[in-house]
């Protein structure tokens, strides 16, 4: 599990160390980071995939997207070292962090692209010499082998690949294996569409689906995969619960899959494409919480989007629900879903962790209520 989160130079996200638990809950006003905390961990998961570069790249480059503000604003405007976006989190089991920086002038079209400056691997909660698994300083790479020996490798790695997609061999890398694929399996949903020529609205051809897809377009798929392989009875409790005396059926034609909702008073069930916005999205997060293959880490952005104010106490139940399987972030405007997270979570093993995000005079992301720099978890990033 993920118990700290680093972030520096992303946006208003100057620098923000925070605490994570089984449940997160983060919550602010618009304008306050928290699509960029959001973002931040897509990026940490794109790294994984030899992706963050290119997403980096696409959203302007480094000059777009790092924090535009002074490094001590207190101080007045000015930097006394070199510019970086660094991201980086830690566990009981691993840490990692990566430092991206400006690439060196060249006549390339592709000056857009930042390089990866520095990429280190721990074992354990904090960075310490004696914990480093994986080091990587510009194009040179360190791994711990198997044995216990270190394996160097000199100018092999491009600017813009991570030793994270680039290194992780299984003989000479195994740590750098086991956390690139546990980053891997992290799993975001943002914003999936119920609107009119919403992918999940229309039938598809229906394969066994343990994970729905990010567009939602296998979601009959996705719940008949619950049905028989997962919780049933959670599935059906989350249906009924939401929308009182209702069921679902999925029906299959020529193997393409439509999914129905049984109401009390109708001839006939409702297909997907005539269910409202916010019941459709009710039943995408039932099928993405209830996925009978739990990621390390699930994230969702702003779940409560259409989503009438009564059915909130019915998603609190389901990401509850999840979180007994996996690690949870919930990024949220509501804080109506917040407080029922916390009341749902009261007497089980593990509790919610509602973290506020609010600016300061300055414009930069801080969490709410922080006294100062003791308030949060240690951290150190690798040096370049």
């Amino acid at each position: 599990m993920i118990t700290t989160l680093a972030i520096e130079n992303y946006r208003s996200l100057s620098r923000l160390i925070m605490p994570l638990e089984r449940l997160t809950v983060v919550t602010g006003a618009n304008g306050t980071g928290k699509s960029s905390l959001y973002r931040a961990l897509r990026l940490l998961a794109d790294a994984a995939r030899g992706e963050a570069v290119a997403a980096l790249a696409r959203d302007g480059g480094l000059r777009s997207t790092l924090w535009a503000g002074a490094e001590n604003p207190a101080q007045g405007a000015g930097r006394s070292g070199p510019v970086g976006l660094r991201l980086g989190f830690a566990g009981d089991e691993f840490g990692y962090a990566v430092d991206f920086g400006h690439p060196v002038p060249a006549r390339s079209l592709f000056d857009l692209d930042p390089e990866i400056k520095a990429e280190t691997t721990w074992a354990g909660p904090v960075l310490r010499p004696a914990a480093v698994l994986s080091e990587r300083k510009g194009p040179a790479v360190r791994t711990l082998t198997a044995d216990g020996g270190w394996h160097r490798s000199a100018g092999e790695l491009r600017p813009y690949d991570s030793m994270l997609s680039e290194f992780a061999d299984p003989r000479l890398a195994p740590d750098l294996l086991r956390l690139r694929e546990r980053i891997r399996s992290w799993r975001f949903y943002d914003h999936v569409r119920t609107d009119a020529g919403a992918p999940a609205r229309a039938a598809r051809v229906g394969t066994r689906t343990p994970v729905l897809g990010h567009d939602g377009a296998d979601l009959a798929a996705a719940l008949q995969t619950i049905r028989e392989v997962g919780d049933a009875k959670a599935l059906e409790e989350a249906v009924d619960g939401a929308f009182p005396g209702s069921r679902l059926s999925v029906d299959s034609q020529s193997g393409r899959f439509e999914l129905g909702l049984h109401q009390p008073g109708l001839m006939r069930p409702l297909s997907a494409a005539e269910l409202s916005d916010g019941t459709l999205r009710y039943l995408l997060w039932t099928a993405a919480l209830l996925t009978p293959r739990p990621p390390a880490l699930l994230v969702l952005n702003e779940p409560e989007a259409s989503l009438h104010p009564e059915l909130l106490p019915r998603l609190a139940d389901l990401i509850v629900t999840g979180a007994q399987e996996t690690q949870i972030v919930v990024v949220t405007h509501a804080k109506e879903l917040a407080g029922e997270l916390a009341r749902r979570s009261a007497g089980r093993p593990f509790g919610v962790n509602a973290t506020e995000l609010v600016k300061d005079e300055y414009g930069q992301t801080e969490v709410a209520g922080r006294e100062g720099p003791l308030d949060q978890p240690p951290w150190h990033w690798p040096k370049r």
